[in-house]
């Protein structure tokens, strides 16, 4: 991703709780601010075991990361190859799953050593990715969400995503949380809550305002990650 095409940087990681069922755009408060490293261009975010797993983007500037929650510092990390562009990220089984954006490649890592273990191929774009407990869930732009199997990394089915009756465009990061999928909208300041089984958007978080343009720094861009 490109600053031009759907680039996505935001030093604010958003906390987002996942128990209303409402439809219009919900209200948020922040709770809590933390450090973040402003030159690393988020496109993955995931939380476990204390500590945040970040895939990092840009070509030449792509890794994989392992980063102290307090304090945003990186504790280890992984370089792609300068021509590979680091894209959506999921943890599943013991294994940090990474796709790229153009490259139609995903890489597979040990969450404990970040040790690369293994790759797979799609086709298409890559863009966000989660895992629901069973199905790793990928995003690549458009409004279909492919559901892979993370042992063959076959895609086992597919969903469309629909509001109403219009296709939803954009779907970029993903989240799985109890039992909805909660979506960043490229250039867009609200995340949607999608039913994994149909593509039915059930509901919209209106986090307009919680980045004001005018406060945003130097090569910022628009929001991403959900943890």
């Amino acid at each position: 991703m490109t600053l031009v095409r759907f680039g996505l940087l935001l030093a604010v990681t958003t906390l987002v709780a996942a128990g209303s069922r409402r439809s219009d755009p919900a209200p948020y408060t922040v709770v809590r601010r933390l450090p973040h490293d402003t030159a690393a261009y988020t496109q993955g975010l995931v939380y476990a075991d204390g500590v945040f797993y970040e895939s990092d983007g840009l070509y030449g500037q792509s890794r994989l990361r392992r980063v102290d929650v307090t304090s945003g510092r990186t504790l280890a990390s992984v370089s792609l190859d300068a021509d590979h562009f680091g894209e959506g990220l999921a943890l599943a089984n013991g294994r940090l799953f990474q796709l790229t954006w153009k490259e139609h490649i995903g890489y597979e890592y040990d969450v404990a050593t970040l040790a690369r273990v293994d790759s797979f191929s799609y086709d298409g774009e890559g863009w966000g990715l989660t895992f629901d407990g069973r199905w790793l869930i990928m995003s690549d732009g458009t409004a279909n969400l492919r559901f892979l199997d993370p042992r063959s990394h076959r895609v086992g089915r597919q969903v469309s995503v629909h509001d109403g009756t219009s296709p939803l465009l954009r779907i970029n990061e993903l989240e799985y949380i109890r039992g909805e999928l909660f979506a960043n909208i490229y250039q867009s300041d609200r995340i949607v809550r999608i039913d994994p089984a149909t593509g039915a958007v059930r509901g919209w978080i209106d986090l307009a305002g919680l980045m004001p343009r005018e406060r945003r720094p130097p090569g910022m861009d628009v929001l991403n990650g959900i943890a």
